[in-house]
């Protein structure tokens, strides 16, 4: 449980189905806040189209709705955030 009551779930274990089969390494998203939001975590000087593409594929291999991407290698934290949504 976080500070504020939140739930937050650390490297989280992300099975891959294909055609039925549960590929034997799972991916790992790095946090999962109240089991509704997913947050990959970046730190890089250049933001990619590349990392929403990612947290997509947690979201929907998770059934989730809103992800986050935070790049911590911008200028400033505020514009490292990028929004993810699976179906809205």
């Amino acid at each position: 449980m976080g500070q504020v009551g939140f739930l937050v779930r650390r490297q989280q274990s992300v099975p891959v189905r294909y055609k039925g089969n549960v590929l034997s390494t799972p991916l790992r998203l790095d946090l999962v806040v109240n089991d509704l939001v997913a947050v990959e975590c970046k730190a890089t000087s250049r933001y990619n189209d590349i990392f929403a593409v990612q947290c997509l594929t947690y979201l929907r291999l998770m059934n989730l709705k809103l992800g986050i991407v935070v790049n911590f290698g911008e200028r400033l934290v505020k514009e490292g955030f990028h929004r993810v949504v699976n179906d809205l």
